[in-house]
């Protein structure tokens, strides 16, 4: 059946053919969703803070012969969100079908009590309260939209830091756990409409959020090293995400050490806690 933009969309998969903003779209995961997403067919709405970023996402979508647009938006700027929103229904000339909130930084290094103040602000600004700005403009349009012949769908960013607890991560840990929270929570609310949420909870991805981070130098280099080691791609990470989307799944966790650390922390929280508290200490000896 034809939509917007005259594209045929699919009636099984959220993720194809898809009229899609992702947030974060100038590297990393989110121009991963970005790229992903065009080659299934979608047109693409590149988010970012950084419209240069966006714009080579944006050019590389274009030059495969899918359409893509750059809108500027700072996820922790409500204002900047509804605008947001506003513009690529504008551009479509229908509701998104699938919005990726991914927009995210990092902080790191220090304990619950040495962490700057300012630095608590600025990860939960941009990783808790983008995704619920994102989640509040964006869930009622998807919600209320009249039938499509898509189904409809909104991707969280988190991160297995958000079970983790892993220590001198106290910031990233929250913000994530946050976003972990907001998506099972608002999965609930949606559930009966066609309207499908899913958390992406990844361990180790090869991206920039290290260089771009408020991660102090012993951190950077451990990340920088368990990326080497055990790092998965972004595009593949972006791939899982997508496939399990499409499957219905609330939680996608795209690495092995993923699913082993949250099957634990659910059967044993506090014998988890202790034992990630150890191996910290023991790592740091």
């Amino acid at each position: 059946m034809f939509g917007p933009l005259g594209r045929v969309f699919s009636r099984s998969a959220t993720s194809h053919d898809a009229l899609a903003v992702v947030t974060g779209a100038g590297s990393g995961i989110g121009a991963a969703f970005a790229v992903e997403l065009a080659r299934r067919g979608g047109a693409v709405v590149c988010s970012d803070i950084d419209d240069t970023k966006a714009g080579e996402t944006a050019d590389a979508i274009i030059k495969n012969g899918a359409d893509a647009r750059v809108i500027h938006c700072d996820v922790s700027r409500f204002d900047d969100v509804v605008a947001l929103a506003e513009q690529a229904q504008a551009w479509f000339g229908a509701p998104p079908t699938l919005v990726v909130n991914n927009a995210g930084v990092a902080v790191a290094g220090a304990a619950i009590g040495e962490t700057p103040i300012d630095d608590w602000a600025w990860i939960l600004n941009v990783n808790l309260w983008g995704a619920i700005h994102g989640c509040h403009v964006f869930a009622p349009i998807l919600r209320d939209a009249p039938r499509l012949p898509a189904p409809r769908g909104i991707i969280n960013v988190a991160s297995a830091a958000a079970y983790g607890a892993a220590p001198g991560m106290g910031a990233y840990n929250v913000s994530k756990a946050g976003v972990l929270s907001l998506s099972e929570t608002l999965a609930a609310e949606l559930s009966g409409s066609r309207v499908e949420v899913t958390a992406l909870c990844p361990t180790f991805v090869r991206t920039n959020i290290v260089e771009a981070g408020h991660i102090s130098t012993e951190y950077s280099e451990m990340g920088e090293r368990f990326m080497r080691w055990i790092g998965r791609s972004a595009d593949k990470v972006a791939r899982t995400c997508l496939d399990a989307h499409d499957r219905g799944e609330l939680y996608c966790m795209p690495q092995l050490e993923a699913k082993i650390g949250w099957n634990i922390k659910r059967l044993a929280p506090g014998t988890f806690t202790r034992a990630v508290g150890l191996a910290s200490r023991v790592g740091n000896t």
